[in-house]
């Protein structure tokens, strides 16, 4: 694949700043992308408004700038892309792959996080129902080989069984937005955390049933707290600290295992970043799924 045809992506969601955690995916995707010299976007998923801060989308686009994670193009807010989900469902419908749910979370928590399928055969109305995609070949499985993790393989039907891409309340689901605009995109690489590792067979499915192109995944080591917690703003991390930015990037290049030099530490911000573009190499990140991050953060 040419340079000018490769496309990555950070989409960090507005629930809060920047942690060690998110910092790490960003830095981590940069470099792999910027290694091949390819463009990197940021996407606001700024889908869940009962979830999101005010402010935290500008607050996180200046912590990508001041560790001079500096992305390519315009900033891309899913908000502004309601009307391309909303298409994208009325093809899933068109083509009898979308069916309207009445069922309670508490029904579906019931069954372990497995649908049953209750109201695929219901032609429900839509108004006050949640909408799922409909798994059209239960006995197959989803395979693709990550970039980090490896080999990944799951049935949609045994591990998750038709899953929600309109919410009850018409907010439209992650795994919808995400494989939508992932094509608009153009995306040809997509590294992120591991805890988004087991949502990549349901947007690889999406891609099937739209006719999209699907990217290449890696999948990064969740950085945990002492007490074994993902990083996460609902967890509480720490927000980064202004002003430590070089020592930010030191110490995520060094949990991402690239043995950056002591002596970055001290350097400019551009430097330690030039000498991580030059040096990157993913297959030096650990495979596991989580990882403990350094102390301090």
């Amino acid at each position: 694949m040419s340079p000018e045809n490769i496309i990555g992506r950070f989409a960090p969601s507005p629930t809060g700043p920047l942690h060690f955690g998110s910092l790490s995916c960003a830095l981590a995707s940069y470099l792999d992308i910027k290694k091949l010299g390819g463009s990197w976007l940021v996407r606001m998923e700024d889908i869940d408004p009962p979830r999101e801060i005010e402010g935290a989308s500008s607050h996180i686009l200046k912590q990508l700038e001041a560790h001079g994670l500096c992305w390519d193009g315009d900033v891309l807010f899913q908000s502004t892309r309601l009307n391309a989900y909303q298409d994208s469902l009325n093809i899933l419908e068109q083509k009898n792959l979308a069916y309207h749910c009445e069922c309670s979370r508490q029904r579906v928590n019931a069954l372990q996080g497995i649908y049953d399928n209750h109201c695929r055969r219901s032609h429900l109305p839509s108004a006050g129902n949640a909408t799922r995609v409909q798994l059209n070949h239960p006995n197959h499985l989803i395979e693709f080989v990550d970039q980090i993790a490896g080999p990944h393989a799951q049935s949609l039907a045994h591990d998750v069984g038709d899953f929600i891409i309109r919410r009850r309340d018409n907010l439209f689901s992650y795994q919808l937005a995400v494989t939508v605009d992932d094509q608009y995109q153009k995306i040809t690489h997509v590294m992120r955390g591991s805890d988004l590792l087991d949502s990549t067979p349901r947007q690889i499915y999406l891609q099937r049933c739209l006719g999209f192109t699907q990217p290449q995944y890696a999948h990064l080591p969740l950085a945990t707290s002492a007490l074994g917690q993902k990083l996460s703003k609902q967890n509480l991390a720490s927000a980064l600290i202004p002003g430590q930015e070089t020592l930010n990037i030191w110490a995520a290049l060094n949990w991402l295992n690239q043995s950056p030099a002591n002596d970055l530490k001290t350097g400019s911000v551009s430097e330690i970043l030039s000498w991580a573009i030059s040096h990157w190499d993913s297959t030096n990140v650990n495979r596991s799924l989580t990882k403990p991050a350094p102390e301090g953060f």
